[in-house]
């Protein structure tokens, strides 16, 4: 069983700070959450071409008090108040999902993020994507809080998505698992067509550290890159892959309510230096910054 309690209370990432009422006058409906995240944060890619020049910077905030800092700085008022383009802050859905937990937790539901891939927004392909989960009393219930019920694009219930692999949204720990186990081809999986680099099984295995540590309430940028996730690692393919095997094999036994694998993914998390990100991380920002970001002092140094 999962410590609902740790995960109705604040990690450091969605710490408000003094921002705390803002996250209660939100309601904790589904349509209430999607008006917050999306009135509060744009898309930086998506919605690129309303962005003014340098609010693609906004991407790299990581913590939720600084987020809420800078939004209430342009357009002071509630998260669900209409807002323009350039004063909403550039993201991503990570930084969405960041604000529907926020909310939830904030009215002490039990809340998390779930990193992996999407299929819903460009046919034939696998986008990197982060949702949310609730707890309903008996069950984690997964929604996308960027998508709105309304639209009909999808064929779904974003709200009460579908789980499991094959689904609109499957864990970065399914499609490893799917990938070593039955050949999965995973070359449709990452970021954009248009980014091969940025595609593929070593893509793929990096995000099963990065799943366990939005677990672990570690709600870390997704380009923020630990230990053996650095690109430089001397740590052998083959080394990484069974790691990545065994941390998937955890990670969906635990989705299936295995408390013994769930017990396991705390104990190799808190002792298993390769997964946790500890006091400092890599920062490879989407602006083409490079910086080192110490998680103790919440500073970036930027890397000249």
């Amino acid at each position: 069983m999962p410590d609902l309690d740790a995960y109705a209370t604040h990690s450091p990432y969605t710490d408000p700070g003094r921002h705390a009422a803002l996250l209660r006058g939100v309601g904790t409906d589904p349509a209430a959450l999607h008006a917050a995240s999306c009135r509060t944060v744009i898309h930086y890619r998506a919605g690129a071409e309303q962005l003014v020049p340098g609010q693609d910077a906004d991407i790299d905030l990581r913590w939720l008090a600084d987020i809420l800092g800078e939004a209430q700085r342009r357009a002071a008022g509630p998260l669900d108040a209409e807002r323009p383009p350039v004063q909403q802050i550039a993201g991503c859905c990570r930084d969405h999902t960041l604000v529907a937990v926020a909310v939830l937790r904030e009215h002490g539901i039990p809340a998390r993020s779930r990193v992996g891939f999407a299929a819903y927004f460009r046919p034939g392909f696998h986008h990197d994507h982060v949702v949310a989960e609730r707890w309903a009393g008996s069950r984690w219930v997964r929604f996308d809080p960027e998508l709105d019920a309304g639209d009909d694009w999808f064929d779904f219930d974003s709200h009460d998505l579908p789980t499991g692999l094959g689904a609109p949204f499957e864990t970065a720990a399914e499609v490893w698992r799917a990938h070593r186990l039955d050949g999965l081809d995973v070359s449709t999986y990452g970021v954009d067509p248009s980014l091969p680099e940025l595609c593929g099984p070593e893509f793929v295995r990096g995000y099963v550290v990065t799943e366990l540590a939005h677990r672990r309430r570690d709600e870390l940028l997704l380009w923020d890159v630990w230990g053996d996730t650095m690109p430089e690692t001397d740590t052998p393919a083959d080394e990484l892959d069974r790691l990545a095997d065994e941390v998937a094999a955890l990670l969906v036994a635990a989705d299936a309510g295995d408390g013994r694998a769930e017990a396991e993914l705390t104990r190799r998390y808190a002792t298993d230096a390769r997964l946790r990100p500890g006091g400092s991380v890599v920062t490879l920002s989407p602006t083409g910054r490079v910086g080192d970001a110490d998680l103790l002092a919440r500073v970036n140094r930027w890397r000249s």
